[in-house]
Parts: C-alpha cells; structure tokens; sequence
C-alpha cells in the first residue's frame, strides 16, 4: 500500500544570478539524499531568463541540457488555494496544475533567490519554506547593510567603507582619498549584492582598486570596501530557529591569495580542513559568535557564518553570513555539519522540519484586529 503520508516537498533551483550554476548543482547533491520513503518531491527550475519550469524542462535543466520550454508556471497568491498553474507558452492555455506543496526547499543562491525576494513570495501564498525569512534573508544578502546590523549588536567586523555607483563616477578623487586615509592598501573591494565571491578584488594600489571598483560596478549598484588583513579564513555552520546550534569551525586554506570564485569552483586545489585546527578558546569563540550573529539577524533554518583570523593578533571578525550556502554534498556547511554528527540526509531533514516549526509558530500571530466596542 503506498505511504499517503508523505510531505511533498518542492525542490526549486536555478535562477535568474551569477549562481545559476552552483545552484543546480546543490539541487542535484540534495536530490541524490532525500528520503523518498517521507518526501514526494517535485522539481521546480528556474531558468536564467527567469522562467519557472516542471516536470522534463526542470529536469533537463538539472542536468545542464538546453531547455525551451513549452510550458510556464504560474503561482496563485490567494494563501488558502496555494495553487501552482501550469499553462502552455504559445496560447496560455491552460494544462493542469501542481499539487499543493507542503513546503519549499529554495536552493536559490544569490540575487532573487537568497535576498529575500523568493521568500517574501511564499509568505504571500502560505507555503512553508527551508531557511531565513525575508528580511534576515535581504540584511545577510546586503554585505552593508549586514555591517550595520553586526556593528549595532557589538560583533567585530573589518573597518570598511561604502558608496554608490552613480557617486563613484561623480566623486572619485574624493573616494580615492577616503580609500587612503582610513582603509589603505591593500583592501577589498565587492559588491554589496553578490555571493560566490563574484565580483570581488583584493586591490593592492590605486590602480587596481580602480579596475577593481568598476567590476564590482557591474554587478551591483552598491559598492564595499574593506580593510584586507593577514587572516586565516574559518567558516562555521548554524542550524535551528529560535534555538541555534553551530558546528564545529572549518577552515578554508585557499590556491589563490583569496578565496575566489575561480578557487571556490574550478580549480580544484584549495584545501579544506574540517574541523579547523585551532585552540580550543577560540573554536569556541567562533561557535559563539557564530550563533550571536545568526540570532542578530533573526535568522531562521540555516546559515554559514564566514570569518577571518588574524594571523599575529588572534584577533576574530564576521565576515559574512550567508543564508543558503553552497549545498553540494562537499560544500562546508553540510561537511561540518557531518563533522559534527548529523549526516547530509539528516540534516536535509531537520531544515524541512524546521520550516514546518517556523510555519507553524508564525500561524499563531493574529492577522486582523477587532476594535474594542
């Protein structure tokens, strides 16, 4: 008799970023653990034009094939119905509809997908969803604006800079002199809204900070400049909602002078130590701050805190959080995570379990309000 208790759990990956790739390869590693004894799964992609596709589409897209869809989603906002329509691209006629989803498992990295744009879309219709909520989701995605929030909590980040692209073109001598006076040489440039390293220089001169700040103009309107320190870089994962745990630290010895897009993805030679060889008051500081700065944020389900060591001072900064990190089988955040004891297809169960609680506690809070007579 078939198990008419599974949770049907939508798997949603690609998506219109620079990330499109590491994505569908996280969909693809969690894909290949989840328990199909509990979960029906359903695949829903995201193409780079922004299409949401199903059924063969999704899944040729999940194998890196070329897609031209010829049917397109559509997703009702009406919260009781929870409806996802599927309509024919050449007429919109209609083709039939996905059956309700139980939850969500939103493995969008970058832009549209972990900036608290896909979230805020399934607070509109009601479906339970893996990882931070939207406005933890928009602060962690916005490396400034995650600055703010670190420094207001009291946690230890690297001096920095900001401004905007449009100031940039109009003030840049002024920026030059900041750049010198209180960050100098070397420094990092970044967008404020990327992930991946993408768009990131480590700018040792003027010369380079310029060229560096003009990439990072491509791909954001906002742009970060930070101190760059002699650091060791340690990585930590958080999981839980109200009562965060954090793993054991990993720490990310990398094959270029930073840990770059190229060194993360394509050359294969960066060395990852888990768990970090460091002395045991600050393995457990790192724990600390990780969970302070996942509770800063409000964060929910999961994180990956980012952090640099200074080499000769032991000195600890967050660089980083990011809310749905690389999920590969050999990505860090489920790597500690086994370090620590819970298996990749435990912990795949635990996040949705974690999005039913988050569902469930928010149902609690009144959402109209009746005037005393």
């Amino acid at each position: 008799m078939p198990n008419t208790t599974k949770k049907r759990i939508g798997i949603l990956f690609g998506g219109r970023s620079t990330e499109h790739e590491v994505s569908v390869t996280s969909a693809n590693s969690i894909l290949n653990v989840v328990d199909t004894a509990k979960y029906e799964i359903e695949l829903i992609g995201i193409t780079k034009r922004g299409e949401w596709i199903v059924a063969d589409d999704a899944r040729k897209l999940l194998k890196g094939e070329k897609v031209n869809p010829s049917s397109r989603l559509f997703i009702s906002t009406d919260p009781v119905e929870n409806k996802f329509v599927l309509l024919d691209k050449k007429n919109d006629a209609l083709l039939g509809f996905i059956k309700r989803l139980d939850a969500v498992f939103p493995i969008l990295h970058g832009p549209f997908g972990e900036d608290g744009a896909i979230q805020g879309l399934f607070e509109m219709i009601g479906i339970p969803y893996v990882g931070a909520g939207v406005m933890s989701s928009a602060v962690a995605m916005d490396k400034i604006q995650m600055k703010h929030l670190l420094i207001a909590h009291g946690l230890p980040v690297t001096d920095s800079i900001h401004f905007l692209r449009k100031n940039w073109h109009k003030e840049k001598a002024n920026i030059k002199d900041l750049v010198r006076a209180k960050i100098k040489y070397p420094c990092f440039v970044k967008p404020a809204n990327a992930g991946s390293s993408i768009g990131i220089t480590k700018a040792h001169d003027l010369k380079e900070f310029v060229s560096a700040v003009e990439l990072a103009s491509e791909f954001d309107r906002k742009i970060l400049v930070e101190k760059a320190i002699d650091a060791r870089e340690i990585e930590c994962s958080v999981l839980g909602n109200d009562e965060p745990e954090a793993s054991v630290p990993g720490e990310i010895i990398p094959s270029r002078e930073f840990y770059d897009y190229e060194a993360k993805y394509i050359d294969d030679a960066s060395e990852i130590i888990i768990p970090a060889q460091l002395p045991g008051e600050i393995t457990a500081k790192i724990r600390e701050l990780s969970v302070l700065a996942y509770k800063a944020l409000d964060c929910d389900g999961m994180a990956r805190v980012d952090f640099l060591l200074d080499r000769v001072a032991d000195k600890i900064y967050i660089n980083e959080i990011n809310t749905i990190p690389g999920f590969t089988s050999i990505s860090m955040y489920p790597k500690m995570w086994e370090a620590s004891g819970v298996s990749y297809a435990e912990l795949i169960n635990r996040l949705i379990d974690l999005a039913f609680e988050r569902f469930e506690d928010k149902k609690k809070c009144k959402t109209s309000y009746d005037i005393p007579e």
